[in-house]
């Protein structure tokens, strides 16, 4: 029997074309007479729309076509669809250009063709719109104040929504009882995905066969597929064909369906030419959905020995000026569901409120929601156990969901699966000696050097599902995926995967389960996904959902193919079914290792059809769907330690630990990249990254001029580890890797900050903790 696959760190077999050029992306993609969009951008955040002169545009040689929103309405586009739903929520249309008023700054209220990028560019430079200037509103606080200025003249309270979980009465009653009630303000602020990929579409439509093929950066093409040719293009889904070739990163930007595709495959349509665009880095700073950017007062219920009793907390979520696609859902069910943290509370309230502001649409940003609770829950436990005095360590522990009590249902609706948050705390302590660093923290202190260390023990939910509760709760699709195992032949193994890579890896680790399920070489599978021309309906990659249900409609589908190649085999053999064994690619009948048939034979008789078991069709080809019963619950141990520099506020990143449970592991090597991806992330929010507004709505981080990013020097060597607790949500145990370190390291370095500056009674900072914010905090002290 050969060593299994599954585990071992092979190394991923996408690599080699992405890092010699050889990738397909969007942009590579050439066909003859491809006209090029650029879009006229409102340099306002607020302004009514008086004109739109496009004569002098029109003029310039090499112009194809001018449109404003007025022409796209007046050809059947429709607004964009909003694909979760709240009880009681105001949606505001929002056109694919906008006509009346533009809301953001970079809201499109043109669109210019033309036959190459430069000219469209200059064309665009010479629409002339007349607008005027409109009062703004760009925090989420100030925009729910008597007097701000409507987004909407339709939502006046710029309100879209409110919405809470849990039981009030509960929770004030734990409060009631409390010996101790600890309270914080939070600003988790917002900032913006900047993949290395700008977003990029390309439209070519068939007049004869009024068929449109969409070569698109996009994270889901089935869900962009749907939405757009039923919601937005009032065109029969079927003659949408949607190919998302090599993504380069999306971290949840690229899920949502976005003014600039609907507008290229429609003007596709009417010119019966390609049309192009790329988006430009300015223009991917002004429209990319942001993230995160939420106000939360939080209270946490403590008894005198510090067991947390009930937490109560009070969102203002900033969804900018229009619904992004699954916007609604990452305050609320990505969001308060999450908490109760790795901790017993017996009672907790969350209270949302979504605000309609005048900036750029807020969606899923990588953890969407889940680092934004994991970030107020582990700053809270810090603050609580300094209130009471307790070691950091020791309310943690006291508070601990115990590994015997799963699945643990939480006051927040959700089960988590299994957990061992014990477990992955004690495998961090086994490399990080807490007692000894105390000792250099106080010896470091005596010569004026300022140490912190911090900790962030979480739990996240990926995979989200079933898609009957997920409908139940807004959902406007379905949570499962697809896979189609098609056997060729010759005994070769294509696999169709509904999942989606932008970066994981999956033509490596999709390939290493299949492989081990259907006893192959792995150079005998071929993984082929991001294409709604041959791939089943799938759900796309998002919410770390490609390993616990991407690879559970894989290893579904490799059941039903051993399934149906040993009816073959048993037939063949003159042997009864029941006596023939499956190993090492060979059928055999049990002690008689001699008579075999081997995969490759089984699978030509398949197709050949000479000698078939009765009433068995031929071919050897299987699709199934996977719809988990539960989300599964990644958890584990971040340990972060800085040094802050007293004199300048600066803060130094010394070493950073993390310890995650992910289930089982498919590519150790693979996870860790995403786990060391994900930390540099979080780091970065907490740290650097930030994006601001000023009073008038102007953006003024929209270059990397002023959106600081984080640098290869600025981060230490990581040291990553794991424990293994299986799922038992999904065949195969697998819990999920891509957000663990982004929904971890924001708290843990946040932890470490205010730790380091414990002498000077700083209990809290807002976040990013910049050189400028703790010199402040530290003058003011």
């Amino acid at each position: 029997m050969t060593q299994p696959l599954f585990g071992q760190s092979i190394k991923r077999r996408e690599d080699p074309r992405l890092i010699t050029g050889k990738g397909n992306y969007v942009d590579d993609v050439r066909l003859p007479g491809t006209t090029h969009a650029a879009f006229v951008r409102s340099p306002h955040a607020h302004a009514r729309i008086k004109s739109i002169d496009t004569a002098a545009a029109k003029k310039l040689k090499g112009v194809v076509a001018v449109y404003t929103g007025k022409d796209l309405i007046a050809g059947g586009m429709k607004p964009l669809p909003v694909g979760w739903l709240i009880p009681g929520m105001k949606i505001p249309v929002h056109n694919v250009l906008t006509v009346d008023r533009a809301r953001y700054m970079g809201d499109a209220v043109a669109v210019v063709i033309a036959e190459t990028p430069y000219i469209a560019r200059d064309a665009a430079e010479l629409v002339e719109v007349d607008y005027e200037p409109l009062p703004a509103v760009a925090d989420g606080l100030k925009a729910v104040q008597s007097g701000a200025p409507a987004v909407h003249d339709e939502i006046s309270d710029n309100v879209s929504f409110r919405w809470q979980l849990g039981d009030k009465a509960a929770t004030d009653k734990a409060f009631a009882g409390a010996a101790k009630v600890v309270k914080q303000s939070f600003r988790n602020h917002r900032l913006i995905p900047n993949a290395i990929e700008p977003r990029a579409a390309l439209a070519s439509s068939n007049p004869g066969t009024g068929e449109v093929t969409l070569w698109l950066t996009t994270q889901n093409p089935h869900v962009h597929r749907l939405l757009m040719s039923a919601f937005v293009l009032g065109m029969p889904e079927h003659k949408l064909r949607v190919i998302s070739p090599d993504v380069g990163g999306g971290f949840g930007s690229k899920i949502f369906v976005y003014p600039e595709e609907c507008a290229v495959v429609w003007a596709s349509r009417l010119l019966s030419r390609p049309v192009k665009w790329t988006a430009d880095r300015r223009e991917s700073f002004l429209t990319d959905a942001h993230g995160r950017d939420h106000y939360s007062d939080a209270e946490m219920a403590l008894s005198a020995d510090g067991r947390i009793l009930g937490l109560r907390v009070k969102t203002n979520a900033n969804m900018g000026a229009y619904l992004s696609l699954f916007a609604p859902a990452i305050p609320t069910y990505l969001y308060g569901t999450l908490l109760s943290g790795c901790y017993q509370m017996p009672a907790i309230h969350v209270d949302v409120t979504a605000t309609l502001t005048n900036t750029t649409p807020v969606d899923a940003y990588r953890g969407a929601g889940r680092p934004e609770a994991c970030y107020l829950v582990e700053r809270m436990v810090d603050l609580a156990a300094g209130a009471l005095g307790m070691d950091r360590l020791e309310i943690r522990r006291k508070n601990f969901i115990p590994k015997d009590k799963f699945p643990y249902q939480t006051p927040v609706a959700v089960m988590y699966d299994s957990g061992n948050y014990e477990g992955a705390l004690d495998k961090a302590l086994e490399s990080f000696d807490y007692k000894a660093f105390r000792k250099e923290q106080e010896q470091a202190r005596k010569q004026g050097r300022y140490l912190g260390v911090g900790f962030s023990t979480y739990v996240e939910a990926c995979g989200l599902a079933p898609s009957q509760v997920a409908g139940a709760l807004g959902a406007q699709a379905g949570l499962y995926e697809s896979a189609t195992v098609r056997v060729h032949p010759t005994g070769k193994v294509t696999v169709f995967t509904g999942s989606h890579s932008h970066g994981q890896g999956h033509e490596t680790t999709f390939a290493q389960v299949a492989a081990d399920e259907l006893q192959l070489p792995m150079e005998d599978i071929e993984i082929v996904h991001g294409d709604t021309g041959q791939v089943p309906f799938g759900m796309g990659s998002y919410g770390s959902r490609s390993g616990p249900v991407g690879t559970a409609a894989i290893y579904m589908g490799a059941q039903k193919i051993k399934e149906k190649a040993k009816k073959i085999a048993a037939h063949l053999l003159e042997a009864n079914e029941a006596d023939v064994v499956y190993e090492g690619g060979k059928f055999a009948v049990k002690g008689s290792p001699g008579r075999f048939k081997t995969f490759g034979d089984v699978a030509l008789m398949a197709y050949l059809a000479h000698n078939m078991p009765k009433n068995l069709e031929p071919g050897l080809e299987a699709i199934s769907f996977f719809d988990p019963g539960n989300f599964v619950f990644p958890f584990g141990t971040h340990v972060c330690v800085v040094e802050v520099a007293r004199d300048t506020g600066h803060v130094k990143l010394v070493r950073y630990l993390a310890v995650d449970d992910l289930g089982r592991v498919i590519n150790p090597m693979i996870v860790d990249g995403m786990v060391h991806g994900g930390i540099v992330q979080g780091v970065s929010q907490a740290l650097w990254e930030h994006a601001e507004y000023d009073e008038e709505g102007q953006l003024l981080t929209g270059s990397f001029m002023n959106y600081a990013m984080p640098r290869a020097d600025d981060v230490p060597s990581l040291q990553v580890g794991r424990t293994e607790t299986p799922s038992p949500v999904n065949p195969l145990g697998i819990k999920g890797a891509g957000e663990t370190g982004t929904i971890a390291s924001t708290a843990a370095v946040a932890n470490a900050v205010m730790d380091a500056l414990s002498p000077f009674g700083i209990t809290h900072v807002d976040m990013p903790l910049t050189p400028g914010r703790i010199w402040e905090a530290l003058r003011g002290k």
